[in-house]
């Protein structure tokens, strides 16, 4: 079943027709319009909750902007929506904590996986199944990076619901778990932590269509312990003109095909 009224989804405030085939998702809303600036004849089409949308083109291509909010339920929904208005690739552009200790401020990671510790993801797919970003989507945000220069990793990222429960584990009653676990990503070379792409991916491959992730890396708390060099960056753009770059290449592959 769509949920919609009078062809407009429920959420996100859109019906068939008002976003492109290939959707960019960053989780801010403030983060849409700066976006939005890199399409070609680009209109606010909804503003609905945490859902902001515009849609313009690229390479003569319809493509659209959807700001998710935070976590993986939210950008779920958004997903669901836009695929039910013909919406078929997604790159998320978002923001991330570090893990590995050779991953620095500023640095892009493109997230290859996700640990699925989270709950939206649950109600998609059983636990073993992974969550596992597009190939496709992947490559092209690869070459993407490539070509603008931006130093960058690419690996598995751990998505979770609690932020808090990251930043602070020591004050939760399950701290046991969450210390634990953490040290267990570390260790198996987990790159960042991040809060959307474990649901985006499970949801995406339930779905049938592609989804991948594009992060700034804002600081890395690991790094810290190490007093190592660990400012906090929050300038967006490497990950956005990266997105972009990526959106292009994809429209000229499908294009060519």
């Amino acid at each position: 079943m769509k949920y919609s009224e009078n062809g407009i989804q429920y959420h996100i405030g859109l019906k068939e027709g008002d976003a492109g085939k290939y959707v960019i998702l960053p989780g801010d809303p403030k983060r849409c319009e700066k976006i939005a600036q890199y399409f070609d004849d680009a209109k606010l089409m909804a503003d609905s909750r945490e859902y902001i949308t515009y849609t313009g083109y690229l390479n003569n291509e319809k493509v659209s902007v959807t700001s998710t909010g935070i976590g993986g339920p939210s950008a779920a929904i958004a997903l669901e929506e836009l695929v039910n208005i013909g919406a078929q690739t997604f790159i998320r552009a978002g923001t991330c904590g570090g893990i590995d200790a050779d991953v620095q401020s500023g640095d892009i990671v493109i997230a290859a996986g996700a640990v699925r510790m989270e709950g939206a993801s649950r109600e998609y797919a059983p636990i073993e199944f992974p969550a596992v970003a597009d190939l496709d989507v992947t490559n092209a945000l690869v070459q993407a990076v490539k070509n603008l220069g931006y130093r960058y990793h690419t690996g598995i990222v751990q998505c979770k619901d609690s932020f808090y429960g990251q930043h602070s584990p020591e004050r939760m009653p399950v701290d046991y778990e969450l210390i634990n676990k953490w040290n267990a990503w570390k260790r198996l070379g987990c790159k960042a932590s991040e809060m959307e792409s474990a649901a985006l991916f499970t949801a995406a491959s339930a779905l049938k269509v592609k989804a991948g992730t594009i992060l700034l890396t804002v600081a890395n708390q690991e790094r810290e312990k190490l007093h190592l060099e660990n400012p906090v960056v929050h300038d967006t753009e490497r990950a956005i003109k990266t997105a972009i770059e990526a959106l292009k290449i994809l429209i000229d592959r499908g294009n060519n095909v």
